[in-house]
This record gives structure tokens, sequence and C-alpha cells, in this order.
């Protein structure tokens, strides 16, 4: 799976692109993964649920 960035959504742009307010994950390309979240840490916690990190052997 890609890496998932954070992302957040201000009222105004939010009011142009037709969702909510708040913080998004999203990938590389811009498209959104899941949101909004309240909070950047709720958000960190689901990118990091979606895409846990790679176990070494």
């Amino acid at each position: 799976m890609q890496n998932l960035l954070s992302r957040h959504v201000e009222t105004e742009e939010s009011l142009r692109l037709g969702c909510g307010a708040g913080w998004y994950s999203t990938k590389v390309s811009g498209t959104f993964v899941t949101g909004p979240h309240a909070t950047e840490k709720d958000c960190l916690s689901k990118i990091a649920e979606l895409n846990p990190p790679l176990k070494r052997k």
C-alpha cells in the first residue's frame, strides 16, 4: 500500500471541494482516503491502522 499523508482542509476549501472541514488521510496523489477527522492525532492514528510499519525479520 502507498504511504498515506495527513492533510488539513479549512472551511473555505471544504466548501469548494464539497466535503467537510477537518483532517484527512490522503494518498501522495492527493486522493482522500479517510476523514474528516477532528484532530491530526486522530488522522495519524487511522493512517497507522491502515498502513502499519513493515516488520523486519
